[in-house]
C-alpha cells in the first residue's frame, strides 16, 4: 500500500534470520518457486518481518518478492473504514480478496513472470493495478492479517502478539487517532487470526523468539 510507513527493527531480522537459516535448504530443494505467508494481528510486525525474510533470503543469495495483503482489501481505506461503521458484520475475512492473494501465490509456484496485482493508493483512497516482475525471485512472501488463510503457501509464519501487546508499534505506524471503534474491530479480529496459530509452521512469539512446530 502507498503511503504506509514501514520500520524494520533488530528483532524482525533477528527473527528472519533463524527463519531463513532453517528453511533455505528447503527453499532451495523446492521445484517450484517457494511461497512464505506471515500472519498475525494488526501492529504485531507482519510487514516488517516479510520485509527482513526478504532481506535474509538476499543474504543467502536468494531473491524474493513481497506482496502485502493490504493491497488486496476490496475497499480503500476510508471507505472501508465507513462500511465498517455502517455495518459491523463488515468486519473481518469478507473486508479482504484472499482468495485473489491465493491464486496469485499459485501463478507465481506455476513460474509466473509477472503479477498485475491490486495497488491501493492510502491517501488518495483508491485502488489501481500494478504490474510486478517476479523474474528471478525464487521466493514470493505474502504478509497480512489473514494470509494464513491463502492457498498455495509451502510454509506459514505466525506472529504471536495480541492487540494489548501492539499499541506502542501500531502507535508509531497510526494514520489517525485512537478510536475506541478501531479497538473494536481489532478485538473482533483478534478472535479471527489468534486460531492461525494452530496451523503455523513457524511461531514468533510476542518476545519475538522463534518457534518451529513443523519445520
Amino acid at each position: 500500500m502507498e503511503g504506509d510507513i514501514i520500520l524494520i527493527g533488530e528483532e524482525h531480522r533477528r527473527a528472519a534470520g533463524l527463519i531463513i537459516d532453517r528453511l533455505i535448504d528447503e527453499i532451495r530443494a523446492s521445484g517450484s518457486r517457494y511461497t512464505i505467508t506471515v500472519s498475525g494481528e494488526s501492529g504485531s510486525g507482519k510487514s516488517e518481518t516479510g520485509l527482513a525474510l526478504a532481506e535474509a533470503l538476499k543474504g543467502h543469495g536468494v531473491q524474493a518478492v513481497v506482496l502485502h495483503q493490504d493491497d488486496y482489501y476490496v475497499l480503500p481505506p476510508k471507505s472501508n473504514d465507513a462500511a465498517r461503521r455502517a455495518n459491523f458484520a463488515w468486519v473481518g475475512i469478507t473486508e479482504v480478496r484472499i482468495d485473489l492473494l491465493g491464486e496469485h501465490l499459485g501463478q507465481a509456484k506455476t513460474g509466473a513472470e509477472f503479477l498485475t496485482k491490486p495497488l491501493i493508493l492510502y491517501n488518495e483512497n483508491q485502488i489501481t493495478e500494478e504490474t510486478i516482475s517476479l523474474e528471478g525471485a525464487e521466493v514470493v512472501i505474502a504478509e497480512g492479517v489473514y494470509t494464513a488463510l491463502c492457498d498455495n503457501v509451502d510454509r506459514r509464519v505466525f506472529i504471536a502478539r495480541n492487540r494489548l501487546e501492539t499499541m506502542e508499534h501500531r502507535a508509531k505506524r497510526a494514520r489517525e487517532a485512537f478510536d475506541p471503534f478501531i479497538e473494536k474491530v481489532l478485538e473482533t479480529e483478534h478472535e479471527i487470526i489468534s486460531k492461525f496459530r494452530e496451523n503455523a509452521d513457524v511461531v514468533i512469539t510476542r518476545e519475538y523468539d522463534v518457534e518451529f512446530v513443523t519445520v
